[in-house]
């Protein structure tokens, strides 16, 4: 009887949705299980292949640790405010929550169809305003605690399209629709203070499991860093001080008396304001074209050094040299203090640009001993030299000297500092979250009281930015206006929406309690289901939602509204699935993979099995049309140790074809068994489940040829089998005559004595070259095995007419006669 898939899963995904089969209790008497998906982005193309690899590893935990015992929380919702929905709204006039619905209902047609246990009853999508309320609701907490505030800062604007790109959104200076010019102004932007939190988010990955190189990512990107803030005075053109000073922050204060010349990022307020009237046309030529990039492009190593003189000097207060001050677009406004002192000598890019410039270059630094001096610039510690009192001093001990120097002539102070910027919290768009802000007439701020939350997107005639640089929203009257709840007047909203990384950054918490009315979560279903046990996502999401996640949770840990400070104890990236031309799938590829056409082909169940089977979980793998026919093949031999009939077509009595008898199972039956218990087990636990299905294989493969299907062997199987392939595992345990649940009926266990090895494989060797091999019970002792090998017609051949001049013997290994 071939496996009827398509009769089969339709049963079961009616019966598991009818039923609600798969919905999370909060039960203090059982062990809890939070496993999460990162959510998806409901584009209008729907899932291809590579999508449901995560799903279907986590379904798989989901599905076993239910049979563990384990309350399993296994939500599934929408991350729904995106720019393609509102693209889209802008070409074509349709309203961005109508996109984004019916993209929403392909994308839960498509998991519903590859038999995912996700709890329904909790799916959430952050477009919605009963979602969106309470992430108002949080901003107003940040607001209050003084972590959000509004603040000049330099945006990608561009004048064409009438509004602010984001960074990836700029090529070259232009936009990436249409190509137009982008200019770097600045703008009036909602900011968050994460970098309060910096020293914390760095501190508290200790305690993650988490990938390495995750955590390595994120280190790096808050760039904690100890060194010198420092100032150097300005010389007026009589040769005095012209009572400004330039501040910088360095990390390699042993260097300061190489350092001969500075330079100010094109945004630093002193340029307009020391630059000479000689100079003055060119440096606002240099700050305009600067404008004109973005933070990736001057940040690029390989990028030709470009800068301006100011005309303005300054005085090295460490060996009192007199020394230029240049405008450059390699030194960034938001890292440090704006400003760098240059040491050619000893940093690359200072060392390129001085080249660049004819610029003075001093060594400072000696390499010590052996060390690789580099291409005329060594950037390693070493001695000092040519560095006053500190000269012949290790780097370490003389960056010591050195900050303590400066702190005795009150110039500067050891500093603590981070890469890591605030976080850029505005969107001059129409499909986000309006802030919960009202300005007032005297140009303060305040944020609407809870009551009166969600502030909900109002219709517009237009979703095309405003010109101004404000959102849509703006030319909404009858919205824009409000009375002030406190004092009757009337008062401007904000016009800005909030970025999608808000909805996303506390989604994981209203999973808990989605449904609640009158709170975000409550306070008992927060503490008994955070923090998230597994969270599985890819690897892209290193640097900005799981770092602003952590952020947010630990905002409203310290406002006592969560109990945990982490959000995702575990975090496991899934490789990717590459089209069969072994690139990413794209459309413009035209390599794209629809999970419906197999699907109809081969069903959910092989689709699971085989992107589960393609190879380890965490790394990338070329999708095989081909090989998915293997996978298939395996599930209609593993339907046929269970059945026996004619039929080409199932119907509701499948168990009237079951050949599962009562017989007694052979002592190899049972060997299999439990091993094959042990191994899935195991394999489950450790999330490698490509082994865990090689070993199902090799059981299917044993009954098949054996001819035997023994109740006390397959039943367990179907409970091995059920993780991964459900659909067929429901039908089968119906079909031996189960009426108990599958999804809860419990795990089962090995039997010790069936796992353990009775026999070994000793190779014989004859000078180190293997002749054959003898299979012994375990505990046999030497001299039966060497009496055994000498049995073997090769070795035999091999030891005729000569003497055995030593015998090397290795326990349960090898046995290897050495001859003359």
């Amino acid at each position: 009887m071939a496996y009827p898939h398509k009769f089969v899963e339709a049963k079961w995904q009616k019966f598991w949705d009818e039923k609600q089969v798969f919905k999370s209790e909060l039960d203090p008497s059982k062990p809890k299980y939070y496993v999460l998906d990162m959510f998806p982005y409901p584009s209008g193309s729907g899932l291809h292949v590579g999508h449901p690899e995560g799903y279907t590893a986590t379904d798989i935990l989901a599905r076993y640790k239910r049979t563990r015992g384990f309350s399993v929380l296994h939500p599934m919702g929408w991350d729904a405010f995106g720019l393609p929905a509102e693209q889209h709204a802008i070409q074509t006039g349709t309203h961005p929550a109508i996109t984004t619905a019916a993209a929403i209902e392909n994308f839960r047609r498509q998991l519903k169809m590859l038999g995912f246990s996700y709890d329904w009853t909790r799916e959430i999508s952050t477009c919605e305003p009963k979602y969106y309320k309470w992430t108002q609701w949080i901003f107003k907490r940040l607001y209050d605690k003084g972590l959000a505030y509004q603040k000049e800062v330099p945006v990608n604007w561009c004048p064409a399209l009438k509004t602010v790109l984001a960074n990836e959104e700029v090529i070259d200076g232009k936009s990436e629709r249409g190509g137009h010019p982008v200019f770097r102004q600045p703008m009036k932007q909602w900011m968050l203070k994460i970098t309060d939190y910096a020293e914390r988010l760095i501190k508290d990955l200790d305690g993650l499991d988490w990938p390495e190189g995750t955590k390595e990512l994120q280190r790096n990107w808050i760039g904690k860093s100890e060194g010198l803030q420092y100032r150097f005075p300005l010389i007026a053109a009589d040769g005095k001080s012209a009572g400004e000073e330039i501040e910088v922050f360095t990390t390699r204060p042993d260097t300061i008396y190489g350092a001969t010349y500075l330079v100010l990022a094109p945004e630093h307020p002193l340029v307009v304001k020391i630059t000479t009237l000689a100079e003055k046309a060119k440096v606002a030529a240099y700050v305009d074209a600067s404008s004109r990039k973005s933070e990736i492009a001057r940040q690029e190593q390989t990028k030709e050094k470009t800068g301006a003189f100011t005309g303005a000097y300054a005085t090295n207060p460490f060996n009192q040299t007199k020394i230029p001050v240049w405008v450059a677009d390699y030194v960034m406004m938001g890292y440090g203090t704006g400003a760098i002192m240059a040491v050619p000598a000893h940093d690359v890019r200072d060392s390129e640009f001085a080249a660049a410039f004819s610029l003075r270059v001093l060594e400072v630094v000696k390499p010590l001993p052996g060390s690789a001096e580099g291409d005329g610039c060594f950037s390693g510690e070493g001695t000092s030299i040519n560095s006053g009192e500190v000269t012949g001093l290790p780097t370490a001990e003389a960056k010591n000297r050195v900050i303590a120097m400066a702190e005795a002539a009150g110039l500067g102070k050891r500093t603590v500092n981070y890469k890591l910027r605030d976080w850029l919290f505005s969107r001059q768009r129409y499909w986000g979250e309006p802030f919960p802000v009202i300005h007032l007439d005297d140009g303060s701020k305040e944020t609407l009281p809870d009551d009166l939350l969600p502030v909900a997107l109002p219709d517009v005639k237009s979703y095309e930015p405003s010109g101004t640089g404000e959102s849509p929203l703006a030319g909404v009257t009858e919205w824009l206006f409000t009375t002030d709840p406190r004092t009757g007047k009337k008062v401007r909203r904000e016009t800005d929406t909030m970025p999608g990384s808000a909805g996303s950054s506390w989604y994981f918490l209203r999973y808990c309690d989605p449904n609640n009315e009158s709170e975000p979560w409550s306070k008992e279903a927060e503490k008994y289901w955070m923090p998230v046990d597994l969270y599985l996502g890819g690897p892209e999401h290193a640097v900005g939602h799981l770092l602003y996640s952590r952020f947010w949770t630990k905002v409203l840990y310290d406002a006592g509204l969560v109990t945990h400070h982490e959000p995702f104890q575990r975090l496991v990236h899934q490789g990717m699935i590459l089209g069969e031309d072994g690139e990413k799938m794209s459309k413009s590829r035209g390599n794209v993979i629809n999970p419906d056409d197999v699907v109809s082909e081969y069903g959910a169940d092989t689709l699971r099995l085989y992107e589960m089977f393609m190879g380890p979980l965490d790394q990338d793998k070329p999708w095989s049309t081909t090989a998915i026919t293997g996978t298939f093949r395996f599930l209609q031999r593993a339907w046929r140790i269970f059945m026996d009939s004619p039929r080409a077509e199932a119907s509701a009595e499948t168990r009237d074809f079951c050949i599962v008898k009562g017989e007694t199972p052979t002592e190899d039956d049972l060997r299999m068994t439990h091993k094959t218990i042990q191994k899935v087990t195991e394999d489950i636990e450790a999330l490698r489940f490509n082994t865990a299905i090689s070993q199902m294989m090799v059981f299917v493969n044993h009954f098949t040829k054996e001819g035997r299907s023994p109740r006390q062997c397959l039943k367990p199987f179907v409970q091995l089998l059920y993780p991964f392939a459900p659909h067929m595992a429901e039908e089968l345990w119906e079909a031996i005559g189960e009426t108990a649940l599958l999804t809860y009926a419990p795990w089962p266990n090995f039997e010790p004595k069936y796992v353990v090895e009775d026999k070994m494989t000793i190779a014989i060797q004859v000078l180190g070259k293997t002749r054959g091999t003898v299979e012994v019970l375990v505990g046999t002792d030497q001299a039966a095995i060497e009496k055994a090998a000498r049995e073997i017609p090769q070795v035999s051949a091999q030891l005729e007419g000569k003497t055995v001049k030593k015998l090397i013997f290795v326990q349960g290994k090898i046995m290897n006669f050495v001859v003359g």
